[in-house]
């Protein structure tokens, strides 16, 4: 009779079968983004978009970005503040507060606090005004551009400017910038989760992966943007400053040929060209904003023609494919999955040690080793690439669709 030791194989077997294999797990340094983790103070070195401007008003939200909970708001002068939730008096939230011209007044015994955490007035005390310095509820610096509002969680003393981007400024005639925050809703009535349910290196991978391209969103999926890019692209990738870009080139019918370039810039930006083909640099940034380990805000800021209703023209895209996500049922997205379901369906955060990166993913394994290496340079109390302090500055963005031919 055989012993138990003999009867159960220490390893896989030959055959490949999934008995046996060992357990699996995350790449933690890539993924957990909390204070004090190493991609949590390399996030906080940079400027991060929080929310589309509009979406920040007088009425305090909850918002959480980078695992921490926080209240936005916009006080009566029009300024946007970002608070720890809990006041600092008694503890209670708020997001019950009203807002005043000058701050927002915690709904417990009235104390009021600016947009940058000063305490304004204390009424249950004898000097209401004459708050105590140290009574400065935490706060976080915020910035409005490109209609989005912008957080710098990180050290004050290493504030970097909020960086400008060529291809988004100056705007041309007619354009105005649109922004949108619910992740999946970058398409006027599109509507799907606002969070989405999986770690922001899902979609940060994504952006570096032009394969899927004509794989998911063309030949698998049917065509979800055009029908050029059934075409499998040749692909040549680039290091440049604080990035990584990737040109995929296309023979196109008729003797014309496109080279389409993207851009990562980090360490959770995004330039991605036009998916509908029109030539030129890009007319958006996009950004996966990591709201804990396991889970992201896809936030997008575009220029874009000016419309009555504040969103965004669906035009040039194969109409005969798109249905909105939120009218999908779950058949229909099985049938023709798109960038949610491929990153989704990589479970909440992926685990990276039973990955098989190949030839096709070297765009994202350059990502991971810049992000690697700007995570040392934080860590031994540099700055990491990319961070600039001249206010004016313009960083050029590589991206567009370029034709010959």
């Amino acid at each position: 009779m055989a012993t138990v030791s003999e009867s159960v194989p220490a390893h896989p077997s030959s055959e490949g079968t999934a008995y046996g294999r060992p357990p699996q797990h995350p790449d933690a340094a890539l993924t957990q983004v909390g204070p004090g983790t190493p991609m949590g103070e390399l996030m906080r070195r940079y400027w991060q978009p929080l929310l589309a401007s509009r979406n920040v008003t007088a009425r305090p939200r909850e918002v959480r970005i980078l695992g921490e909970n926080l209240i936005v708001f916009r006080d009566g002068e029009g300024r946007p503040g970002l608070l720890y939730p809990r006041c600092m008096h008694r503890g209670t939230s708020l997001l019950y507060g009203h807002v005043e011209a000058d701050g927002i007044r915690c709904c417990y015994h009235g104390w009021k606090f600016a947009v940058d955490g000063v305490c304004l007035e204390q009424p249950c005390e004898p000097n209401p005004h004459q708050c105590r310095p140290e009574h400065r509820q935490p706060w976080y610096p915020v910035r409005e551009r490109y209609g989005l509002v912008w957080a710098y969680m990180g050290p004050p003393e290493r504030m970097p400017a909020l960086p400008r981007f060529d291809c988004m400024e100056p705007l041309e005639d007619g354009e105005d910038w649109l922004a949108f925050d619910n992740s999946l809703g970058s398409h006027g009535d599109v509507e799907g989760p606002e969070v989405v349910p999986y770690s922001w290196l899902h979609m940060n991978d994504n952006v570096m992966d032009p394969f899927h391209v004509q794989v998911l969103h063309t030949t698998f999926s049917g065509t979800q943007f055009v029908r050029e890019f059934e075409v499998m692209p040749t692909v040549r990738f680039d290091e440049i400053e604080g990035g990584v870009t990737y040109t995929a080139h296309r023979d196109l019918k008729g003797g014309r040929s496109m080279d389409r370039v993207s851009t990562w810039l980090l360490p959770n930006l995004m330039f991605v060209p036009d998916v509908a083909m029109r030539p030129g640099r890009p007319n958006g940034i996009g950004a996966a904003v990591p709201v804990d380990d396991s889970h992201c805000r896809i936030v997008m800021a575009m220029r874009s023609p000016k419309t009555s209703d504040g969103k965004r023209p669906m035009r040039g895209l194969e109409a005969e494919n798109f249905k909105p996500w939120h009218r999908r049922s779950f058949e229909e997205r099985q049938d023709q999955p798109g960038d949610y379901e491929a990153q989704a369906g990589q479970g909440p955060i992926s685990l990276h040690s039973e990955e098989h990166l190949v030839t096709s993913d070297k765009g994202i394994g350059m990502q991971r080793r810049m992000l690697r290496r700007a995570m040392e340079t934080v860590a031994a109390g540099g700055d990491p690439p990319g961070v600039g302090f001249d206010e004016s500055a313009v960083v050029k963005v590589p991206s567009g669709n370029f034709f010959a031919g």
